[in-house]
């Protein structure tokens, strides 16, 4: 029914268009969207771009096989939406509050609301948490071809992938993505070369805000300890297979090209420990998503209230 009669044996993206239709004008959770159709416009493109990004596990595909259908259980996931009247509790695909967070972040970066957002802009992301090298990298469509090849700027549904990536670096996906950004040769390992160049930006960045920085030579060791176990000297080089058999993919990626999330992860922050093990069955993005929804409708709530008290001066 997808393929509604194309013949071929994949889909693609525009296949998921009816269906998503269908959702926005029948779902009880989502009937409050038919006053703004450019929100309904962006809830279907959101879901779509999380249901390539989920069942795909790579950045670089545009099809969609029977066979990933399956494995993400992805017609079973549909019907339960079906029957499920809070849209929020399915939080792969069709969540209305995880679209929310993905439009307000890009939002606020697009600053002159164009729909596009530039290098200035995504360096602006989670208060400059990210090093010009790594965005340079996104820039250049290494950890996902650009939407527009002929624009040096990101689509809203390029940054559904950059965002998901960065706030969640545990997936496969994510981890292709991150990968690819710091595979400068295309070669499919990281040597020593591209991790003292990623790194380097990030001892720069820790001697200016007055933190001792890590020594190159340590973090090589303790990198390759963290993804290669026994073997890293065998061969001190990085695939991105160590990194999915690891688990420690963010702390690595944290380590290469955000100062944020690495000085939370050196300080084994207590409260963000037990958030972790309160919510064994939330991935990272469920929380990060969780957090800042609550943290963007008590903004809405504050501003609501200061109009209605301007207007009653």
């Amino acid at each position: 029914e997808l393929l509604n009669g194309a013949p071929r044996n994949y889909l693609i993206a525009s296949d998921f268009m009816p269906v998503l239709n269908a959702l926005l004008s029948t779902h009880p959770g989502l009937l409050f969207l038919q006053q703004t159709p450019e929100f309904q416009h962006r809830y279907a493109e959101t879901v779509i771009q999380r249901i390539f990004y989920t069942l795909t596990s790579h950045s670089h595909c545009t099809r969609i096989s029977v066979l990933d259908l399956e494995r993400g259980k992805f017609l079973e996931t549909l019907m339960e939406v079906d029957m499920e009247e809070d849209i929020n509790r399915e939080r792969r695909f069709f969540s209305y509050e995880h679209f929310y967070v993905l439009y307000c972040r890009f939002w606020e970066l697009d600053s002159d609301h164009d729909l596009l957002i530039s290098e200035e802009d995504l360096l602006r992301y989670a208060e400059h948490a990210l090093t010009h090298k790594i965005v340079q990298r996104i820039f250049e469509g290494a950890g996902r071809p650009r939407s527009l090849r002929e624009s040096q700027k990101l689509t809203y549904s390029d940054f559904v992938w950059f965002c998901l990536s960065e706030e969640d670096k545990s997936s496969r996906t994510a981890i292709s993505y991150w990968f690819n950004c710091l595979d400068l040769d295309g070669d499919g390992v990281l040597s020593l070369y591209e991790l003292d160049y990623f790194y380097a930006e990030q001892v720069y960045r820790m001697e200016c805000l007055g933190h001792e920085p890590i020594a190159l030579r340590d973090v090589v060791c303790q990198v390759l300890d963290m993804v290669k176990g026994d073997r890293a000297t065998e061969n001190p080089v990085i695939r991105k297979v160590d990194l999915i058999r690891s688990k420690m993919s963010a702390s690595f990626f944290n380590m290469m090209f955000n100062l944020s999330k690495l000085f939370i992860t050196e300080s084994r922050d207590p409260l963000h420990i037990r958030q972790e093990h309160a919510t064994p069955d939330l991935t990272p993005w469920d929380r990060f998503a969780g957090f800042e929804y609550l943290r963007l409708s008590s903004e809405e709530e504050e501003s609501n209230a200061e109009q209605q008290q301007q207007q009653q001066l």
